[in-house]
């Protein structure tokens, strides 16, 4: 069953050729691992880094990581024999590039079941192109499997003519209707990723964007991003003492058959209370995870 309030807060590419990067990967404090077949490899190593990524998801040596296998698009020369080697290993997700139209998720979808994926393997959609963007509300109710979506804001970028600005303007629209449609019907989202990984600062306020905006977190090409990335869309312990006091004010005040409760001269409503509820879970889920890293 899909897990939403799993922590994704940060969503790491390791590339599928490198066999000391999949190793390395096992030590890493990232919620999610992308074992990339298609950007990150090169088309001569193709074939032998399917095998490794393979092995690798097979082995189960990632702990409780969410591990994600990105295959190459089903119209290039790899892309079947990545979904067929994919679906046979089971990992979490499938990750489709380059994601445009229903009838896309829906291939893959009945070539997974004729390949025996098992049903704890989703589908995980980048978002990357305008067509892709544009059809995002369909993308998003084609299949109860398709379970996340993966924002590619370089190519997006490229494919619009846009300039990659620090606000990010130019992508605003597009970030928005891909957030509107998971969350109207129940999907993760991660971010894009933030090219200048030596730059803490700018990659700093780059997740505070993206958390203030709604996503999950961050896809990463570094594990240099990881501290910042998982420290930015974690609940702080602030937010989690409040929460905290937010439930049992409003539990109190429901005993006493009242419908909202105060606190700190604030209205606590149901909504707040859920919300809180909500957060506390996550921040429970972080903590058994982060335990495994330490």
């Amino acid at each position: 069953m899909f897990d939403l309030n799993r922590p994704r807060r940060s969503v790491l590419y390791m590339p599928g050729s490198n066999q000391r990067a999949l190793e390395k990967a096992k030590t890493l404090a990232a919620d999610v691992l992308i074992l990339d077949l298609e950007d990150a490899v090169a088309p001569d190593a193709k074939a032998q880094a399917r095998q490794l990524v393979c092995d690798a998801v097979k082995s189960r040596a990632y702990g409780k990581r969410e591990v994600v296998i990105r295959i190459n698009g089903l119209d290039t020369d790899w892309g079947m024999d990545d979904l067929r080697a994919a679906s046979e290993a089971g990992p979490d997700a499938i990750l489709i590039p380059k994601t445009q139209s229903v009838a896309m998720v829906e291939e893959v979808e009945c070539l997974m079941q004729d390949y025996g994926a098992p049903s704890h393997t989703f589908i995980w959609a980048m978002m990357e192109t305008p067509r892709g963007v544009l059809h995002a509300e369909a993308i998003a109710t084609s299949t109860s499997r398709l379970t996340c979506f993966v924002m590619g804001t370089n190519d997006l970028a490229v494919d619009l003519g846009a300039l990659q600005t620090a606000d990010r303007a130019p992508l605003m629209t597009s970030l928005s209707l891909c957030l509107l449609a998971a969350r109207s019907y129940g999907m993760a989202i991660v971010d894009g990723v933030y090219n200048a990984f030596k730059d803490e600062d700018g990659f700093r306020d780059r997740c505070a964007q993206s958390r203030a905006m709604g996503f999950d977190g961050k896809t990463l090409i570094h594990p240099a991003q990881l501290a910042i990335s998982n420290a930015a869309f974690g609940p702080d312990p602030e937010a989690v003492e409040t929460a905290k006091a937010q439930i049992r004010a409003f539990e109190e005040a429901a005993a006493k058959g009242e419908g909202v409760a105060v606190l700190d001269g604030k209205i606590v409503e149901n909504l707040h209370a859920d919300a809180a509820r909500r957060l506390l879970v996550k921040a429970n889920a972080i903590h058994a995870l982060e335990a495994v890293y330490e």
